[in-house]
């Protein structure tokens, strides 16, 4: 009897979702539906804007001192264990055009408690990842406020505890609800406002380039891996952080008008787009200023400093700093946006509580579940220093992609009939060096970040046996 006990609950534990169902729920909540309104161009923005700032305004100066000039390279391997990822995301994106992104498509194909798993990852990859960028924030606007007025904004709500003077970060806090605002708005004003923001941006990281190459210099490129393929390694493990956010259309997929077509497309677009900006600002900073002056304590600003010295100015950071206002305004707009979502399909799952599908008839968006994540991510955002989050981001993000690489060989095998509107290329080689080339990073990061790591998940999989497979509507379906 126990043996049949042991395989019925093996059963329940790696039962997969059908994909007709999952696609036939999409845009439903409780109460109401999500509205189809997101263009190709609004979905490719969305995924540039949640993903262009957070490396370069943030966590450059925290990776050169890892690589020195050869933090260029960091981000291209980064930018390399992203595409065979955005591949694998595109083919899924299109096939399974839902709002759960990899929770939906690891449902799908491996089963409930490995989209579980990856679901409480995106936890890390969304969450943890706005309040990382967050913290970066109060940075850059005390830089345009000393640029601009000559005072800046005390060290005590600028930093998080134990950093600097931190107190409590208030500044974090601030953008974060001044993003839940415009999510609460709607959808379709959120994609309005992202895209202004994504403009911006851009246009400033150019002005960035135009000032630091001339004051590039040769000379501050060599040694140009003073740290060796130890310290790329370490580097590329932070900044694949910078890559957070590529998918961040496909958490979109039950908003999106045409979604088989524009989700695969916006994520591959939006890849690109971010690769050619993060290199050629890499190179210019490094080519600006001697890798051994960017100082992890102090540089979470370090293009506008860059920009002071090339010049001998201070208009060139003031505009530096405004740009990366705007951009990590953009960034906490759409990650946060992205994290509700998820939400969203993994509460009409049963897997975490009712509240969180909840969809407001009037603004068709899911106020209570956008309200609770904004309340969760302040706290991180407020009292927890940049770099323990990043990192902790990262191997999060990373171990939800090496699942999505894996659904697709599954996905291939057991449903080829599914209709496809992108192909991942050159099956199987591509999803399955996605898969290797996301251990090989997720190797270069701290012993500590692997420990909080672990801790995260086992606290994962008590949720999950506690409430998520108790609950779980396709285990109440089974009897």
């Amino acid at each position: 009897m126990a043996s049949v006990d042991m395989a019925s609950v093996a059963h329940r534990l790696f039962r997969t979702k059908p994909t007709d169902q999952i696609i036939a729920e999409g845009g439903h909540g409780e109460g109401g539906e999500l509205r189809r309104t997101m263009t190709l161009w609004q979905l490719t923005l969305f995924s540039v804007g949640a993903t262009l700032g957070t490396g370069i305004f943030v966590i450059l100066g925290q990776a050169v001192p890892k690589a020195g000039p050869a933090v260029v390279i960091a981000f291209v391997l980064a930018a390399i264990t992203a595409l065979f990822s955005a591949l694998s995301y595109a083919e899924l994106a299109g096939t399974i055009p839902v709002a759960g992104s990899s929770y939906s498509y690891a449902y799908a194909t491996l089963g409930e408690l490995v989209a579980w798993v990856c679901g409480w990852c995106l936890m890390l990859e969304y969450a943890v990842s706005v309040a990382a960028v967050a913290v970066g924030w109060g940075e850059y606007l005390n830089h345009f406020f000393r640029d601009l007025f000559g005072w800046e904004l005390p060290a005590s709500v600028t930093h998080s505890p134990g950093v600097q003077g931190g107190v409590l970060n208030l500044t974090a806090i601030l953008i974060v609800l001044l993003a839940t605002w415009l999510l609460l708005r709607g959808a379709s004003e959120s994609a309005t406002a992202n895209a202004i923001f994504v403009m911006i941006k851009v246009v400033v990281l150019v002005f960035f380039c135009l000032v630091a190459f001339t004051a590039f210099s040769m000379g501050n490129l060599t040694p140009f891996v003073p740290m060796g393929i130890a310290g790329i390694t370490a580097a590329a493990s932070q900044v694949f952080f910078s890559y957070i956010g590529f998918d961040a259309a496909s958490t979109a997929g039950e908003e999106a008008r045409n979604p088989r077509r524009d989700l695969p497309l916006a994520i591959v677009f939006s890849l690109v787009i971010v690769t050619v900006v993060y290199v050629a600002v890499a190179l210019a900073a490094v080519g600006a200023m001697p890798w051994r002056q960017f100082d992890p304590e102090s540089t979470e600003a370090s293009l506008a400093l860059i920009a002071d010295r090339a010049t001998g100015a201070t208009w060139p950071g003031l505009i530096i700093s405004f740009g990366a206002v705007v951009a990590i305004a953009s960034v906490v707009l759409t990650v946060l946006y992205g994290q509700t979502r998820i939400l969203f399909a993994m509460a009409r799952d049963g897997l975490i509580p009712k509240i969180f599908e909840k969809v407001d008839p009037r603004r068709q968006v899911p106020v209570a579940n956008t309200l609770i994540v904004a309340a969760f991510v302040s706290v991180l955002a407020g009292f927890i220093p940049l770099g323990q989050l990043a990192e902790a981001t990262s191997i999060g993000t990373l171990f939800a992609f090496a699942i999505v690489n894996v659904g697709v060989l599954v996905l291939r095998r057991t449903r080829p009939d599914l209709p496809r509107s992108f192909r991942t290329p050159f099956f199987p080689i591509t999803p399955i060096l996605g898969v290797i080339f996301c251990v090989i990073v997720m190797l270069g990061l701290a012993g500590v970040t692997w420990l909080a790591f672990a801790i995260w998940m086992l606290a994962g999989l008590a949720a999950y046996f506690l409430y998520g497979y108790r609950h779980s509507r396709l285990n109440r379906s089974l009897g």
